[in-house]
């Protein structure tokens, strides 16, 4: 017996509830997203991740040689030779080029036939004042016996003195030509043009037959590199970014002549001669390169990045979630920030991480490490102790309270408009000199190297920038954080404080309906 045959289904009734399941599959994952974003509070966040920051300031510049000799000439005349080359390496006292000495070789012995001139005339004065010392003597020995007249003596003696002034005037003549003569055989040892220094000629600027003129400056014939194995840059900084710039940084840069490698250099000189070019101040830097190699070139364009800073493993937040600032309407704009010891401008936990953190790179010992604990128990005691009273203030005047910790416009950064900068400055002082007294006992037993070291590390911490973020804590509700900041690579900065890795910061608020 068979089976009765079933209905078969229509294709387009198949295709209807493929088209309403996926209708309800759309519908369903709308209705989550919206509850996704609900529960988001309808915030765009970014997360505090923990990696490296570097601080690199950009800046172009001309590779050349350490030293470049310009050689010139100091005498005139025509080039008869040419005896180096571009590129040719030389050594000091190489001759490079001479030029026609006939002209300084005719001069000297012109100057020679002079001094033997004037040394006859030596010896005819000399001869004449002999014969005058001889006469004066006879007339002086008959005018003391009274045979002839004074008068002849005094004529005697002045013969002699005046045949006397001859001689000199002869040995004078011959002073003056023998220097004459010594000038132009220096002019004539000029003539042969050498080189002062060993290295490679980079310019050559006369060719044989070129006529050299000296009159007014001395013409440049050659161009010559001391030693190319190590180079020099000098780059052109901006003066917002001159400041952090220190002797020995390390520089990273390329040349277009070798896009995929990348050289290394050390900054050598920070200049102090600025260069004003339309209202824009520069400094030179100078950087030192190694080229043993010998594959970089003088005249090069340099792209260089001077490494300011570099810190591993800090923890970083995204520079858009820093310049976040909400709306007047905003739920946002009504958060207060936070009481003392939860990370806000008077220190809290985010201060006594960066004291631990200066103290463990210095190498204390164990006296020392004693004396820092105990120096920070104190300290965090006494902010407990404040944060206490502040909260016991604020719950009977919360006004009264948030001026008296942020001074009524405390909040930094994207929290609510700019803070003022006596105040911030008062704070400072008031923190520096707190943080002396307390670690006073600490900071005596220290080193001169670690106490340096120590000083700039607290300097550090309180001259950070601090700034107020917003973030999502547990069942997203948002609140104030108050953090200080610390270097930045310029799309991620390094934070500290009262925030730990993977905190969500509040970088923008969706608009109602927006995906």
């Amino acid at each position: 017996m068979s089976q009765p045959r079933r209905p078969r289904r229509s294709p387009l009734r198949n295709a209807g509830i493929a088209v309403v399941v996926i209708a309800a599959l759309v519908v369903g994952w709308q209705l989550w997203h919206k509850r996704g974003q609900a529960a988001e509070g309808g915030y765009r966040t970014d997360t505090v991740q923990r990696g490296d920051i570097r601080v690199a300031i950009s800046s172009t510049g001309t590779l050349s040689a350490i030293t470049t000799v310009t050689v010139g000439s100091q005498i005139s005349g025509l080039v008869t030779q040419v005896l180096a080359d571009y590129n040719a390496p030389v050594k000091k006292g190489q001759v490079l080029a001479v030029i026609d000495p006939s002209i300084y070789e005719a001069q000297i012995r012109q100057g020679e036939a002079q001094i033997a001139s004037a040394r006859a005339q030596l010896a005819q004065a000399q001869a004449t004042l002999r014969n005058a010392t001889l006469d004066y003597q006879r007339k002086a020995d008959l005018g003391r016996q009274q045979l002839v007249a004074r008068s002849d003596v005094d004529l005697a003696r002045t013969a002699m003195e005046q045949a006397q002034a001859q001689v000199n005037s002869a040995q004078a003549a011959i002073r003056q030509q023998t220097a004459a003569t010594q000038t132009t055989r220096v002019n004539l040892e000029r003539t042969v043009i050498r080189s002062p220094v060993d290295g490679v000629v980079l310019t050559r600027k006369i060719e044989p037959g070129q006529t050299v003129a000296a009159s007014l400056q001395a013409p440049e014939l050659f161009t010559i590199a001391e030693d190319l194995s190590k180079m020099k840059i000098e780059l052109a900084v901006d003066e917002s970014d001159i400041g952090q710039v220190k002797v020995g940084q390390a520089v990273s840069f390329t040349v277009d002549a070798f896009p995929d490698r990348r050289f290394r250099g050390t900054v050598e000189q920070v200049r102090l001669a600025a260069t004003t070019s339309n209202n824009v101040v520069t400094y030179p830097v100078v950087v030192t390169v190694d080229n043993s190699d010998g594959i970089l070139l003088p005249g090069l364009t340099v792209n260089a990045e001077i490494e300011v800073s570099k810190k591993a493993g800090v923890l970083k937040l995204a520079n858009a979630a820093l310049r976040f600032k909400p709306g007047d309407s905003s739920p946002l704009a009504a958060l207060q920030p936070q009481t003392p010891g939860q990370g806000g401008p008077g220190g809290g936990n985010g201060m006594a991480d960066g004291l631990r953190a200066a103290a463990a790179g210095l190498g204390l010992t164990a006296q020392q490490q004693a004396a820092f604990d105990e120096a920070l128990a104190q300290m965090l005691k006494r902010q407990a102790e404040r944060a206490a009273q502040f909260r016991q203030q604020a719950a009977q005047s919360p006004q009264q309270g948030g001026n008296r910790l942020f001074g009524g416009g405390m909040r930094m950064g994207g929290g609510a408009g700019g803070p003022d900068a006596s105040l911030q400055a008062q704070i400072r002082a008031r923190l520096r000199e707190r943080l002396n007294q307390q670690f006073a006992a600490f900071r005596a037993s220290l080193s001169d190297a670690q106490r340096a070291q120590w000083d700039a590390a607290v300097e550090a911490q309180l001259n950070a920038k601090r700034v107020s973020v917003y973030r999502l804590a547990k069942g997203g509700k948002p609140e104030l954080v108050n953090i200080r900041l610390g270097a930045s690579d310029g799309s991620a900065t390094e934070v500290m404080g009262d925030i730990h890795e993977g905190d969500q910061i509040i970088s923008g608020e969706r608009a109602v309906g927006a995906p």
